[in-house]
């Protein structure tokens, strides 16, 4: 999907305002933060499969689904405020209003978004007094702010004239295990100043998902906390955008290309992961069945230990392809690796084993998998799996 956008430095949309500080959730680091709108900001937002939803990922896709604008959103990292009963729904709602007051707007218009620890309640006077201390700037801290174990920030800034007027989309994610989304933990913000419906930018939103961030797996596990809320302010004072106007197909353009960006960031700061991997199956006979295909291969964790040893072992890919229910043609799947054909006819061709090893040391892996049995691909992105991988998740508790 081509875009005539282009990605310049980060920087916040015009009437959108940020900031980030350490308010004691974690040892040192920034852990509480917001984003904040001048004026009420169209919303939408997808939401976490998981049954055991979160507090916040609860409120505010209750919020988005009923009045479709928010004007805020506050964050914070080290606890995810899940599990917690009647309690972290509470807390919810106190850190709602303190914030809506501070701000003089209502409370309905603030989003709440955690991530960290599963269990664990927020201690609500540290909330209280990092509110009074954030203000309305133009730091980008909240970059870090809600980082875990992730080692980057996430952040693609992009800019287009839509409908006669420059506009700039700012995407912001943080994750890096717990990743296996329908939805990955996985949190993502879309900031833009275009003008645009709520209608229009949940479907492009809805949509995008399934081609983005449903695409990425790090560890198979589904967060209690995913969430992606895009909020549109329409500031640059371009003509609304409707489902059915001239400028929708570009807008979703860009948005594929900031969701797209911040999927592989995700992917690629898998927890231990020193390799991106990208999937792409073609000619499947639906775009289901490509997705579907895609992702099992890359969450395969045979494959992804594979790519960790630089052992180009095709027989785990056509496994994991073999293991799913889409139609196939078993005897004439074609595989390659970094551009190096290895299986045609489902069988394996002669290659040179130790060059395409050689290749598996890259930082970036491409698997191509041609089904032979229709039109349709789709890429899914995950990482390998490393001994640190383990360390980590050993260990994150303490």
């Amino acid at each position: 999907m081509e875009t005539k956008g282009k990605e310049i430095a980060f920087t916040w949309p015009k009437g959108f305002t940020s900031d980030a500080l350490h308010i004691g959730l974690r040892q040192k680091k920034l852990d509480f933060g917001w984003i904040v709108s001048d004026v009420p900001a169209a919303a939408a937002g997808v939401y976490t499969l998981n049954q055991f939803c979160a507090a916040p990922t609860a409120k505010t896709k209750q919020l988005i689904k009923t009045n479709h604008y928010l004007q805020a959103l506050v964050m914070n990292s080290a606890i995810a405020n899940a599990c917690t009963g009647e309690q972290g729904m509470q807390d919810v709602q106190l850190t709602q209003e303190l914030a809506a007051k501070k701000l003089g707007i209502s409370p309905e218009l603030v989003g709440i978004a955690s991530t960290g620890l599963i269990g664990a309640y927020l201690p609500m006077e540290k909330i209280k007094k990092g509110i009074t201390q954030l203000a309305q700037t133009q730091n980008t801290a909240i970059t870090s702010a809600i980082l875990t174990t992730d080692t980057v920030e996430k952040t693609i800034c992009m800019t287009s004239e839509i409908a006669g007027e420059r506009c700039t989309f700012t995407g912001l994610a943080k994750g890096s295990g717990m990743i296996h989304p329908n939805m990955a933990t996985m949190l993502g913000f879309v900031m833009t100043d275009c003008a645009i419906s709520p209608e229009a930018l949940q479907q492009i939103l809805s949509e995008l998902t399934d081609q983005t961030f449903n695409q990425i797996t790090v560890d198979g596990d589904i967060s209690t906390n995913d969430m992606v809320v895009c909020l549109a302010n329409g500031q640059a004072k371009n003509s609304m955008i409707e489902i059915d106007s001239p400028e929708y197909e570009e807008v979703k353009a860009i948005y594929h290309h900031v969701l797209e960006t911040l999927a592989k960031a995700i992917a690629k700061d898998g927890e231990g992961a020193t390799k991106l991997v990208e999937v792409c199956v073609k000619q499947a006979q639906t775009k289901l069945d490509a997705q579907q295909a895609a992702k099992a291969i890359v969450g395969s964790s045979l494959v992804k230990s594979a790519i960790f040893g630089a052992d180009p072992n095709w027989g785990r890919i056509i496994s994991s392809l073999g293991a799913t229910t889409i139609a196939l043609d078993p005897t004439n799947v074609s595989v390659a690796i970094n551009g190096h054909v290895v299986v045609e006819h489902s069988q394996a061709i002669d290659f040179d084993e130790a060059m395409i090893s050689q290749t598996l040391k890259n930082e970036e892996i491409l698997i191509d998998v041609t089904l032979h049995m229709g039109t349709q691909e789709a890429k899914a992105w995950g990482c390998d799996l490393t001994y640190d991988y383990v360390r980590i998740n050993a260990t994150y508790t303490t």
